[in-house]
């Protein structure tokens, strides 16, 4: 258990609400942490839960116990100066609670998902997770997401927009710092998100096809992260040099010892 750090809150969530897009290298252990904090212009981390669970043999959904969660990301917290950001999926249960601990092992801001349950229990599920950091005294920077894109792909375009900017703009009423809606967005849908829940309030995730940095921050995105493409880039790159040694090749040149 460590002391919650509202410098280090206040300072992430003075980043989301900067002119200049955030970018949100997710990672998945200690030595990912350290790795991506000693990039120049890194100034915060954020944890992917998928990534996390897939290291420690566990499927994506909260299938991860808790306390395995927790125990993760409060060692990516103790990697790093910088202020960490926790995937926590939907919260476990007690997205509350689960932010407390997070906090307590020091955590100071968070992705939790709606999954689209009835906008009222998502809206108390946000104003849980807001009043815990308010409880521990730090500016919690909640990272509010609505799954909106994700679950109505069968749905009128329209539709899922209207309720993603509905929901976004709950969450940011309750006090979260952005509405994350996750999703390969071309131009005019982010271009709507950003009008619909306002400017420096949306954050995105980023996969291949996916826009620019540089024109998402134009069309005012908070923030941008990445899921668990970080560690797909990663495996990748080890399968591929793995096929390569074991066809009688050599490690790749140019391989770093960052560990």
């Amino acid at each position: 258990m460590t002391t919650p750090n509202p410098a280090k809150a206040t300072q992430l969530l003075q980043l989301h609400q900067a002119p200049e897009v955030l970018q949100m290298i997710n990672v998945w252990d200690a030595i990912t942490a350290r790795v991506i904090a000693d990039l120049p212009g890194t100034t915060a981390l954020a944890t992917a839960s998928h990534s996390i669970a897939a290291s420690l043999g566990y499927e994506d959904g909260e299938n991860i116990p808790v306390d395995l969660m927790i125990e993760a990301v409060g060692r990516i917290a103790s990697a790093t100066e910088l202020p960490v950001s926790a995937d926590l999926e939907a919260g476990y249960g007690n997205p509350g609670e689960t932010v407390r601990r997070a906090i307590g092992v020091g955590i100071v801001g968070a992705n939790i998902e709606d999954q689209m349950r009835p906008l009222a229990d998502a809206v108390e599920q946000m104003r849980s997770v807001v009043q815990a950091g308010q409880a521990e005294g730090v500016d919690f920077v909640l990272n509010a997401r609505t799954d909106a894109f994700l679950k109505g792909q069968d749905r009128d375009p329209s539709d899922v927009l209207a309720d993603a900017v509905e929901r976004g703009r709950a969450f940011i009423d309750v006090g979260a710092a952005c509405a994350f809606v996750p999703g390969r967005l071309d131009e005019p849908t982010v271009r709507a998100l950003v009008e619909g829940i306002g400017r420096n309030r949306v954050s995105v995730i980023n996969v291949p096809g996916s826009l620019a940095p540089s024109k998402l921050q134009e069309l005012g995105v908070a923030r941008i992260s990445y899921g668990p493409w970080t560690q797909r880039v990663a495996l990748t790159a080890l399968a591929d040099a793995a096929e390569q040694i074991m066809n009688d090749g050599a490690l790749p040149e140019g391989t770093r010892p960052l560990n």
